[in-house]
This record gives structure tokens, sequence and C-alpha cells, in this order.
């Protein structure tokens, strides 16, 4: 195998991983999505939405893999009023980058589409998502 078809392989892997994610969090399957993060796993949503540090700058949402599962524990209640009825959602995922490190680490790169409607109207939010696999 070549090293450029070692690299097709590994981004179609990568793609499949992403748009099997986005549509677990689309169709509200919040435990097998909670199921696909590490244990070192840390959600983080900068509130500029430019690179800072998060233990010093205002985030949106900065959560390690316990706060990650409180919310999605919360949310399984049926009393996050936010989600009663449930938003209906649809992410929409491209130009992703992969980069394999030597470490093995995979650091991937992509843009994100997400449409929300519900009670409040319709949201469009558009984001430069980065994972590391």
């Amino acid at each position: 195998m070549t090293a450029a078809s070692a690299s097709a392989d590994l981004k179609r892997e990568v793609e499949q991983f992403l748009f099997h994610e986005a549509r677990l969090a689309d169709e509200h399957r919040y435990e097998q999505w909670e199921r696909l993060w590490t244990d070192d796993g840390v959600y983080w949503v900068p509130a500029n939405g430019e690179a800072c540090d998060p233990e010093r700058d205002m985030s949106i949402i900065y959560d390690n893999r316990s706060r990650i599962s409180l919310r999605v524990k919360q949310l399984l209640t049926g009393k996050r009023h936010t989600q009663e009825p449930q938003s209906r959602l649809r992410r929409l995922i491209s130009n992703i980058e992969v980069r394999a490190e030597p470490s093995g680490e995979i650091e991937v790169a992509a843009n994100t589409i997400i449409f929300e409607t519900n009670q409040r109207g319709d949201t469009l939010w558009g984001a430069r998502t980065e994972y590391r696999l």
C-alpha cells in the first residue's frame, strides 16, 4: 500500500467517524454520542471564536469528560426546558483536513454548519471544529 492510498484510507475512515458522530448528535442519541469520548476528552467552544487560553479567557463551553457526562444525564431527564420539545438538528461537515502525527494521534479540522429549529425559531451555527483522535 502506498503512502498516498494509506492517507486516503485514513481520511475516509476519519470522515466516516465525523459523519457518525454528527448523526448521533442530530438524532439526540446522546448516550451513544457520549461513548465516543475518551476519558481525557475536552469539549471547548471559545466565546470569541478565536484560539485562546480556556483557563483564562471566557468560553461558551469548556467541559471535561465528567461534565460532558453530567450534561448528557441532564438532557436525558427530559427536564431541560430548552430541549422540550427537542430541537430538530442537522450538521453539515466539510473541508475535512486530516494530519497523522508520529505519536499516533490524528489531528482533524473541519468546517461545520449546524441548522437548529425549535419553538424559538431557526438558528444557523457555523464553526471550524478541531478533533484529536
